[in-house]
């Protein structure tokens, strides 16, 4: 059954409850995709190998790789013609049409570029300017939270604090019972950026957060910094498109980022952001400056030199890819997030553990506790077993190491999680590998620490 108030969890892309009902065909069932078919299309992974991480690089299919190969050919037979009189045009059609699949009020307000790292830069960049050239007074603060990209982290460093921004770091506790943990949090570093008369002049959110992975109600955050006098909110979503709803006019940032090559099945790499139109659009540059400098950042970033410009340009073959699919995108992150989340319950119950978040807060992908006989104490640890699984089971997955806050009764608490994934292409039985070598591992009293001479 769905929520009274569907539309606010949409724009927070925190509540799955909607996902209870089927979505709507988005094309004839004469015409939808058969299981041999998206076989054909992922043919190309490796054989072998259970692929539970779409999360980090996503997945390309080979109809898409085939069409990245012609536009590729097309530059290289004319380049001049192709540059002068298509690649512009091509690349305005491929923003048009991510304008309508976010909900953006108008196509200048949408920049493709290489992916959420550089978009980071972008932002980060003004924000930085605004301190060197003394509109931000120093000691005004850019909040995070503690688990931001470590890019965006680098980013901050490298554009904000050399130029005398402070920095306030939203700690966010895990494992998460509900969004209301978060959302006291942020309330709290939102107070002591603004102490002493300081100003938070940029909030960074994560729309899902990456390591541990948890969906963020980014439009309550965005609410609360429009209410607390934040000037400007930059929401990263590098897994948001595909994974879960988004509507920028909804959500309310005045900077949105998300890879279309994670969640989109784009070919990397490409990444769309979003800048609402606003007094400061002309101040925003791309860092990579070419003769288009000026001209706006969507023209910018639509040349920056001469490169591959064919993963920008393959968007409206990916769109027609995904409607291939019953219910389109919304159809595959229903059947994504279901298939998440009834694999993550299977391994916790195997296993003893439990999800590290409740289903809602999940997007297309879950963190599934590990048993703690596995003793995974520190991060090198948590790289130790990924590796191990890799090469020895041929299962892919991310591990999150957790540090304990306070210590529990016992030796009992869980410390590891696998970051499971799952995607089109994902079978029972890539889970299935994965929870079978970790029993294993249990059975042969196999320790993280005994793994650090492999």
């Amino acid at each position: 059954m769905e929520p009274a108030n569907d539309d606010d969890h949409r724009a927070n892309g925190s509540d799955h409850s909607h996902l209870a009902k089927k979505p709507k065909l988005s094309t004839s069932s004469s015409s939808l995709i058969t299981d041999s078919e998206i076989r054909e299309e992922f043919a190309h992974h490796q054989p072998g190998i259970a692929r539970i991480n779409n999360g980090s690089f996503g997945s390309c299919p080979a109809s898409i790789i085939a069409a990245q190969k012609r536009w590729q050919l097309r530059f290289l037979q004319q380049p001049d013609d192709f540059f002068l009189n298509h690649l512009q045009k091509r690349i305005l059609h491929s923003r048009t049409i991510i304008k309508d699949v976010i909900n953006a009020e108008h196509v200048d307000e949408v920049s493709l570029v290489d992916n959420a790292t550089t978009a980071a830069a972008i932002v980060l960049q003004h924000v930085g300017w605004a301190f060197a050239e003394g509109r931000f007074k120093k000691g005004d603060a850019v909040v995070m939270l503690h688990c931001a990209f470590q890019a965006v982290k680098k980013s901050i460093e490298a554009y904000v604090t050399r130029a005398g921004g402070s920095v306030i770091v939203v700690h966010l506790p895990f494992p998460l019972r509900s969004e209301e943990e978060i959302v006291a949090e942020f309330r709290k570093a939102l107070a002591k950026g603004k102490a002493n008369g300081k100003k938070v002049r940029l909030a960074i959110i994560d729309h899902i957060t990456s390591m541990p992975c948890v969906v963020i109600p980014v439009r309550d955050l965005v609410k609360i910094c429009r209410e607390e006098g934040v000037e400007r909110v930059f929401v990263d979503a590098a897994h948001a498109i595909g994974s879960v709803p988004v509507d920028v006019k909804e959500i309310g940032a005045d900077f949105y980022v998300s890879n279309l090559h994670k969640w989109f099945f784009c070919p990397p790499s490409v990444a769309f952001l979003y800048c609402r139109k606003s007094p400061v659009s002309p101040d925003l540059h791309h860092p990579v400056v070419s003769h288009e400098y000026g001209n706006g950042l969507a023209i910018e970033s639509a040349w920056i030199g001469t490169r591959d410009y064919s993963s920008q340009l393959v968007i409206p073959e990916v769109l027609e890819f995904i409607n291939r699919f019953e219910g389109g995108i919304e159809g595959i992150r229903w059947r994504n997030h279901k298939a998440v989340i009834e694999m993550g319950q299977m391994l916790a119950s195997a296993w003893g553990t439990s999800l590290g978040c409740p289903p809602d807060m999940s997007p297309g992908m879950a963190m599934v506790g590990l048993p703690v006989n596995l003793r995974i104490l520190s991060d090198k640890d948590a790289l130790n077993l990924r590796n191990h699984l890799r090469d020895h089971f041929g299962v892919e997955v991310p591990i999150h190491y957790e540090e304990i806050k306070e210590l529990q009764d016992g030796d009992g608490y869980v410390t590891g999680y696998a970051r499971i994934s799952h995607q089109v292409y994902n079978k029972v039985d890539d889970y299935i590998k994965l929870k079978d070598a970790i029993l294993q591992l249990v059975r042969d009293g196999v320790t993280c620490k005994m793994l650090h001479s492999e």
